[in-house]
């Protein structure tokens, strides 16, 4: 099954401190959220995959933020499951082809998208969404390219996600409204949960 296809909302998370992502991870799946996105935007990111990956067997964790080809070797190194970029380059797209796991690329113009589609890429994220033109650029790409779906990221809210998730090329979003700083800090991972209980019940 498609990555889009397993819950409305894919987390984008990012972790600072390694003990909460296992609990993290709990919450989130407990809420009816199992895809998870980890970004490599702190220190602690790589083993955070790893934890969640060895401990957490009902997620399906995969790593964000892939700039590079090292990136993705240690990223698969550490269990993840998919991996997510934020745009894509031809050598990057090179080595997300070779990495043996399922990716969605980067894109946020038409060439772009329409460049990865050449290769045979039909799931792409759409980042950074809403600065990018939100839900009426997404809609004016399904006319052209109504073969292409899309994972919208990138300044979305609980409130501005059914608008992107009634588009027909849109399958899922990401967020990271699910996991606020605070919540992590405190261990609060019942409002994490509470959180993706109502983002899974979106669709």
């Amino acid at each position: 099954m498609s990555l889009l296809d397993l819950a409305p909302v894919i987390p984008v998370v990012v972790i600072e401190d390694v003990e909460t992502a296992v609990p993290l991870a709990r919450a989130l799946v407990a809420g009816g959220l199992p895809v998870i996105e980890v970004t490599l935007r702190t220190p602690a990111a790589r083993e955070a995959i790893a934890r969640i990956a060895d401990e957490v067997p009902e997620a399906t964790v995969g790593a964000g933020t892939i700039r590079t080809s090292d990136d993705i070797s240690a990223s698969v190194a550490a269990g993840a499951k998919f991996l997510v970029s934020p745009g894509t380059t031809l050598s990057l797209v090179e080595a997300l082809d070779s990495s043996g796991v399922p990716y969605l690329p980067g894109a946020a113009t038409v060439s772009e998208v329409m460049a990865l589609a050449e290769r045979g890429i039909k799931e792409l994220k759409f980042f950074p969404a809403e600065a990018a033109g939100g839900v009426p650029y997404l809609k004016s790409m399904g006319g052209p390219l109504p073969d292409l779906r899309f994972c919208p990221t990138g300044g979305i809210k609980v409130t501005t996600a059914p608008d992107y998730l009634a588009l027909p090329n849109v399958g899922c979003v990401g967020g990271t409204w699910l996991t606020p700083a605070d919540a992590l800090a405190a261990g609060d991972w019942g409002r994490v949960e509470k959180l993706a209980s109502e983002a899974a019940a979106l669709r």
